[in-house]
């Protein structure tokens, strides 16, 4: 199979998920425009979320590292969701799909090694070995080879079409051999390929990085960036409103009619709010008090009175972004009834980091009593928000999640949220009918019967009561004036590239 079948097979498969639904500014080494006397500035970002794993690239960080321009993969998504090259400029299905020979670019680490095919099997084997899995290697058993000078054979179990997606998660991001010197960890200091370099950490509240001069997408025109990680969204919002930050992440809802109309960019996304219930534990563990759940709430309070217009009511996983989704949505079939919850006690735990959240959790929290349910909420930060919610140590989170995210492959948000092997389990489901259509969706090529089985997953899901959609996402971005090239990814995995200044 050539580069441009390759390209076909990604557009059949994904194409209708993404038309007319996304901003440009999807590339990282886009072309850089025209220098100015901005140039060389360096760039203020002010992100959401502090890192939670002192940048470890398996976990929730390595989106920080994507997004701040530090680490890359083989491939990359445009904007209409195929999969673009990377550190390969090309590749090719062997084997009926089950293996793929991916070409490298001509491109070296920032520590000044060569990207050579034996850097890139040791970055894929140790991602394969973190535990937990990466989301987008969910189900998937994946080995790698090198294959003379400058290439790389990738194999796996079963034929996967959607594997040059799958590797452009960041969480399979290439390192150089020096970032795996400490067995305990991956050190991404200086070791990645993109256009900036990580030179310090300051604990969970800022980071320094400058240019890298060696890119092999091209010399960056910023000199470098100083991001700061500021949990609280009015105070993001103040940072771009008095002029101290120049790209700002997640604009609260309620901070955008005070904003210059000029600096807010509008985002249409894949992202939802969920309310996850543990079926492994406590009074959720009932059916009938999940559907007792389910039943009590009204999305459309939370779209019109939190998110003020920028959502729309929850129908399922996926969400208006993915335009075919309405039309092929298949009833839950099985869903147990509701039974009287007489008073049960429930904690309901999420993250302040986006602001939204808590006054979700706080309409929650009296729509539930009013059907007579005992709440009590928790509200953390994130970094003390994951760990626990995975653990099963709360009886329900409200969670917002990206879908297509992970692999730009819609099936992979249940692969890796509600299934028994799936890293982002925060409900705790491990159903054998969600495991089982969730299997068969991943081995379908065809578009039109790929949808139909990932309806058809998402339908196993929803019968659990598992999982209850809340909301469908719009995001807003701030971006100051003087600022030209910032990325309004689809996928929230880039804020910088070459050509972003101010």
């Amino acid at each position: 199979m050539t580069r441009s079948r390759h390209g076909l097979i990604a557009g059949l498969l994904l194409a209708p998920l993404l038309t007319g639904c996304f901003a440009s500014g999807d590339g990282r080494s886009a072309p850089a425009g025209s220098s100015g006397p901005g140039e060389g500035a360096r760039l203020r970002v002010a992100m959401a979320f502090p890192p939670t794993e002192n940048f470890n690239p398996y976990g929730e960080d390595a989106y920080h590292l994507s997004k701040l321009g530090v680490s890359e993969g083989l491939t990359q998504l445009d904007a209409n969701g195929l999969a673009a090259p990377a550190l390969a400029r090309s590749w090719n299905s062997e084997d009926a799909g089950r293996s793929w020979l991916f070409t490298l670019q001509d491109a070296k680490f920032q520590d000044g090694a060569e990207v050579r095919p034996d850097a890139v099997v040791t970055a894929l084997t140790r991602a394969t070995q973190a535990k937990p899995v990466p989301a987008a290697l969910a189900g998937v058993k994946l080995s790698a080879e090198a294959v003379g000078d400058h290439q790389v054979r990738v194999r796996t179990e079963a034929p996967d079409p959607v594997l040059p997606l799958r590797l452009s998660n960041p969480r399979l991001a290439v390192f150089s051999p020096n970032a795996y010197a400490n067995q305990g960890g991956v050190d991404p200091v200086g070791t990645a390929t993109g256009p900036f370099i990580l030179k310090k950490i300051t604990g969970q509240t800022a980071a320094s990085l400058d240019r890298f001069d060696g890119y092999w997408g091209g010399r960056p025109q910023a000199s470098g960036i100083d991001a700061t990680f500021i949990a609280d969204g009015t105070a993001r919002a103040n940072a771009l409103r008095t002029g101290q930050a120049d790209i700002v992440e997640s604009l609260p809802v309620s901070q955008i009619a005070s904003l210059d109309k000029r600096t807010v960019h509008e985002k249409p996304t894949a992202r939802n709010v969920v309310l996850n219930l543990n079926t492994r534990s406590g009074p959720f563990a009932d059916p009938g008090l999940r559907a007792a759940a389910r039943e009590a709430i009204d999305p459309s309070v939370l779209a019109k009175d939190v998110y003020e217009g920028y959502a729309t009511p929850g129908q399922g996983v996926y969400g208006p972004a993915l335009s075919w989704a309405a039309g092929k949505r298949v009833e839950p079939k099985g869903r147990a009834k509701a039974t009287d919850p007489h008073g049960a006690s429930v904690t309901i735990a999420t993250y302040s980091n986006r602001p939204e959240l808590p006054e979700v959790a706080q309409v929650l929290q009296q729509q539930l009593q009013k059907a007579g349910f005992t709440v009590k909420l928790e509200i953390r930060d994130l970094a003390r928000f994951d760990s626990d919610a995975l653990a099963g140590k709360f009886d329900a989170t409200v969670y917002s999640r990206n879908v297509l995210m992970d692999t730009g492959d819609p099936l992979s948000v249940l692969a890796g949220d509600y299934t028994c092997g799936g890293g982002n389990n925060q409900s705790q489901l491990c159903d054998q009918t969600v495991d089982r259509a969730v299997a068969e969706a991943a081995s379908v090529t065809d578009t039109a019967q790929r949808q139909d089985a990932v309806m058809a997953a998402e339908a196993a899901v929803l019968a659990t009561d598992a999982m209850v959609p809340l909301v469908h996402m719009k995001v807003a971005m701030g971006i100051g004036a003087s600022v030209e090239g910032a990325l309004t990814n689809p996928y929230e995995r880039l804020l910088v590239g070459t050509g972003t200044r101010r």
